[in-house]
């Protein structure tokens, strides 16, 4: 099966080279706009790739005819979108036809990274079948992006995730699990919201998830996710515990007491039932997502 990665320079465009490098029975093709930042260069091909051009979109996707295609790229700075509107469109909506267009041309099935944040957040943990509402500009470009996805594409999965957390060798931004860690561990005192609860996913895990709708060329939409519902106060409670930090640090916070420009919905987390019977998805928990995170991270000192 020939795979091309959109992204691969991102978090979960790592960890998805990470995953198919070492795999006999995929060629896969890595993009990304401008130079390579995976470390190791073998076992896979890199083209460089800008999704926002259509004629860069449209010459990649025909020269190497991929069996699927798997789009983690997306302007994920949920207060940029806000501000910034026209470059959100131009990466997570416009790219996103684009995309599909050349799929449709070239029988290609595809793959489609979406977020917890196409909803307003008063409920959850949430199934496939609720109907989005987002209450922000990123989370309303990542609706116009599926309904792209479901209206036009003719071989299509969406794979919806939620807070996303891991490290790389190269990264291009933080995560909720580093933030904590590295402003606990320099003495800095936090304020952490208390009244937004999540499904935190491990890298890896949601990489997984998109590999197992790769080989199976499913259809539909499946909540990719991790399987703890917490508060992003537990969450980095947990984080604190788990490399012996200074609580003291942390201070209670609610959404409205931390201004920022883009509203996040308060509670959303997934259900997992449709990716764990069908696809065969089977996510770490959280703690485990920790100590395989702390293992990556002494690796990197040593």
């Amino acid at each position: 099966m020939k795979v091309l990665i959109t992204g691969s320079n991102g978090l979960l465009g790592q960890k998805l080279v990470d995953l198919y490098k070492t795999n006999s029975s995929v060629e896969l093709i890595a993009t990304a706009r401008g130079a390579d930042r995976y470390p190791d260069k073998t076992g896979y091909t890199y083209a460089s790739l800008d999704i926002t051009q259509k004629n860069e979109v449209d010459t990649i996707l025909d020269l190497y005819k991929p069996d699927v295609v798997i789009n983690t790229a997306a302007m994920t700075n949920v207060d940029a979108c806000e501000t910034e509107r026209e470059a959100c469109d131009a990466l997570n909506v416009h790219a996103v036809d684009f995309l599909v267009d050349a799929c449709n041309r070239n029988q290609i099935h595809f793959v489609h990274v979406s977020t917890d944040f196409i909803f307003d957040g008063t409920h959850g943990p949430l199934t496939e079948e609720e109907k989005p509402s987002p209450i922000s500009y990123y989370g309303l470009s990542k609706v116009k992006a599926e309904e792209i996805v479901q209206s036009k594409s003719k071989s299509w999965a969406i794979a919806r995730t939620v807070l996303v957390y891991g490290i790389v060798s190269d990264m291009s931004r933080s995560n909720i699990v580093l933030w904590a860690k590295g402003a606990l561990e320099s003495g800095k005192s936090i304020n952490v919201v208390a009244d937004q609860f999540r499904t935190p996913t491990l890298a890896e895990d949601l990489a997984q998830g998109c590999a197992l709708i790769a080989e199976q060329k499913a259809t539909g939409v499946y909540n990719i996710s991790g399987k703890n519902f917490m508060s992003v106060y537990d969450l980095v409670v947990q984080v604190a515990d788990y490399w012996n930090l200074d609580k003291s640090l942390l201070h209670l916070s609610s959404s409205e007491g931390i201004k920022q420009p883009a509203k996040r919905p308060p509670i959303t987390g997934f259900r997992l039932d449709k990716a764990i019977s069908v696809l065969g998805y089977n996510p770490k928990s959280f703690q485990e997502g920790l100590k395989l995170l702390d293992e990556q991270l002494k690796s990197t000192k040593s």
